[in-house]
C-alpha cells in the first residue's frame, strides 16, 4: 500500500522510470512543480473537484484520482468551480451518459471565467469509441480523456495536457486534448496515493472486469475481463488500512464469488475471506456484488460461522422468470435462485438480503412479471433496486425483439416498487426495540443533533449523538422503525454494583 514517498529525491531531470509505480511518482514529481509555480503566480493553491457519478468500484477509482491529485498540490474541494475538474463517469444506462453532456455545458462556462481551468472525463462511459468521437467533435474544450484500464497513469496524462496548455498558449493554438483510452489490460499497478472518504471505512479492490456478458449489460465491454488481485497484496492493503485506523471494508468486484479463478496459484472468494478475517483489529467484512450462478457452499460456511463477515448480502435477481433470465444470459433459473435463497436463510436467518430487479425486459410478459412477483413474496428482501429496462447501445439486449410498450413497463413497476416496499417494511419492523451494534458513520444531513450510523445487516439507524462518537461501533436501541430505517439511542451499561 502506499506509503508518503519523499518527492525530494526523484530525479526529475532524469528519464522516467519504465516501470510501474515509480514512473507515476516521478510524474507526480514533475506535476508538483507545476503546482508550486501556479502557486507562486497566482498567490493560491490550485483547486481540484473529483466527481464521481457512478457505483462503488468508481468510488474506490475516485479515492485513487484524488490521493494523487492531493500528492501533486492540489486542494480538493467539492464546488465544480475549479481549477480542475474531472468527472468519474458511469455508462451503465443512457441516460448517465446524458447528465455528463449536459453537465459539460455548465463547466465551459465555468471554463471561459477561468481561463487556467482544466476539465477532465475518466470511467466507464470513456471506453465507448462513440462517446469519444462526441467528445472530440462536440465538446473540444474538454482536456483530458482515459478510460477504465489506465486510470493508474493519471499523474502522466495530466502532466502532459499541462505541457501542452503552456505549449498551446505559446503557439497560440486551441487547446489539444489527451486521449488516452486502452481496450483491456492485464496490469493491476499497486501502491499509488489513495484519499479515503472516510477514516475508519474503505472499499478495496479484489478484482477488477467481468466474465458474465449479461445481455443489459455494458460492464464487461468498458471494465473488461475478469482480473483478481494477488491475494498477498490484499491482505496487505487490509492491514495497512487496520493500521491507520480503519475498522471496516469493502471487498469490491463485478462478481467477488469468482475472485481467484485467474491467478497462476487459484484462490476460492470463501479462501480469501477466511485471510481477511484472520487479520487483527479489523471488525467487520463487506462485500459485493454476488453473482448467484457462482454463490458457493463453502461461501455460505464461511460467512455462517464468521464473527466479522456482516450479516447483509446482495443477490440480484434481475428477474423471477426463468425464460427472461435465459434471455439475460444470468444461468441460474428461478428455482434455482430460490434454493439458493432458502439455504442462506436456514444457515443465517438474520442474514439481510437485497437484491437488483429489472422490470419490461424485451419480451418479458405477464407471466414473466407475476414469476418476479413470486420471487419477491417468497425471497422477503430487506430492500430491492427496481429498475425500468432501457436500451443500453452496445449490448444485444438493445437489438432484441418484443421490446415492452412503455405504459405496461411503468404499471408493473409501480405493482413492483408497492410489494417489495410493503415487504422490506413488516422486515423492518420486526427489529424494533432490539439492541443492534452499530458503526457510526456520519452527522446526521437534516439535523445536526443527531449521528447516522449502519447496523451489520447494513440498516441505517438516526440516534442523538455528537461527532466524536463517528467511527466507532456502540450499542443502540432501536427505539421506533420508519420503514427504511431506524430511530435509535443509545445504550448506557450500568456500573456493577459492589
Amino acid at each position: 500500500m502506499y506509503n508518503e514517498i519523499d518527492f525530494d529525491k526523484i530525479d526529475i531531470n532524469s528519464e522516467p522510470p519504465a516501470e510501474e509505480p515509480a514512473r507515476q511518482y516521478y510524474f507526480m514529481a514533475k506535476c508538483r512543480m507545476w503546482a508550486e509555480d501556479f502557486k507562486q503566480r497566482k498567490g493560491r493553491t490550485p483547486s481540484a473537484c473529483v466527481f464521481n457519478m457512478g457505483c462503488q468500484m468508481n468510488a474506490r477509482d475516485s479515492e485513487k484520482l484524488t490521493g494523487i491529485l492531493e500528492q501533486i498540490g492540489y486542494r480538493m474541494q467539492d464546488s465544480e468551480e475549479a481549477d480542475f475538474v474531472i468527472y468519474n463517469t458511469c455508462t451503465v444506462r443512457e441516460n448517465a451518459n446524458n447528465k455528463v453532456y449536459g453537465r459539460l455545458g455548465y463547466l465551459h462556462g465555468l471554463q471561459k471565467k477561468n481561463p487556467d481551468m482544466l476539465i477532465g472525463l475518466c470511467g466507464c462511459m470513456m471506453q465507448e469509441n462513440t462517446v469519444v468521437e462526441k467528445i472530440k467533435r462536440s465538446y473540444s474544450f474538454v482536456n483530458l480523456i482515459f478510460g477504465t484500464h489506465n486510470i493508474f497513469k493519471f499523474a502522466e496524462l495530466l502532466f502532459t495536457v499541462l505541457e501542452n496548455r503552456s505549449a498551446d498558449r505559446e503557439e497560440k493554438k486551441k487547446n489539444s486534448m489527451v486521449i488516452d483510452i486502452w481496450e483491456s489490460t492485464d496490469m493491476i499497478v499497486e501502491d499509488l496515493p489513495v484519499e479515503r472518504k472516510y477514516f475508519f471505512k474503505s472499499g478495496i479492490n479484489i478484482m477488477f472486469g467481468c466474465n458474465n456478458f449479461c445481455s443489459y449489460c455494458i460492464v464487461p465491454y468498458v471494465r473488461g475481463r475478469e482480473r483478481s488481485r494477488k491475494p498477498e497484496e490484499i491482505i496487505r492493503e487490509i492491514q495497512d488500512l487496520v493500521a491507520d485506523g480503519v475498522i471496516e471494508v469493502m471487498l469490491l468486484g463485478q462478481n467477488v464469488n469468482s475472485y481467484g479463478k485467474n491467478l497462476k496459484q487459484p484462490i476460492s472468494f470463501a479462501e480469501l475471506l477466511k485471510e481477511v478475517e484472520k487479520i487483527k483489529g479489523l471488525e467487520r467484512i463487506r462485500f459485493m456484488t454476488s453473482h448467484p450462478k457462482d454463490l458457493s457452499d463453502d461461501l455460505i460456511d464461511v460467512m455462517k460461522h464468521s464473527k466479522k463477515i456482516c450479516r447483509h448480502l446482495h443477490l440480484p435477481l434481475q428477474s423471477g422468470s426463468s425464460e427472461i433470465l435465459k434471455k439475460m444470459n444470468r444461468r441460474y433459473t428461478k428455482e434455482q435462485y430460490l434454493e439458493l435463497v432458502n439455504k442462506l436463510r436456514s444457515a443465517m436467518p438474520d442474514l439481510a438480503i437485497t437484491t437488483d430487479i429489472i422490470v419490461g425486459f424485451p419480451g418479458e410478459t405477464e407471466e414473466d412479471f407475476a414469476e418476479t412477483m413470486d420471487v419477491v413474496q417468497r425471497a422477503e428482501y430487506d430492500s430491492a433496486f427496481t429498475f425500468i429496462y432501457s436500451k443500453r447501445t452496445g449490448t444485444p439486449a438493445a437489438s432484441m425483439d418484443d421490446q415492452v410498450p412503455e405504459e405496461t413497463v411503468k404499471r408493473r413497476f409501480d405493482c413492483l416498487l408497492k410489494e417489495v416496499q410493503e415487504i422490506a417494511a413488516k422486515k423492518a419492523e420486526k427489529s424494533a426495540g432490539t439492541i443492534q451494534k452499530v458503526l457510526i458513520e456520519h452527522m446526521n444531513e437534516q439535523d445536526d443533533s443527531l449521528v447516522t450510523g449502519r447496523m451489520s445487516n447494513n440498516s441505517v439507524v438516526h440516534l442523538p449523538g455528537t461527532s466524536d462518537m463517528i467511527g466507532k461501533i456502540i450499542d443502540v436501541k432501536l427505539t421506533e422503525c420508519k420503514g427504511f430505517y431506524y430511530l435509535g439511542e443509545v445504550v448506557t451499561i450500568q456500573p456493577s454494583a459492589l
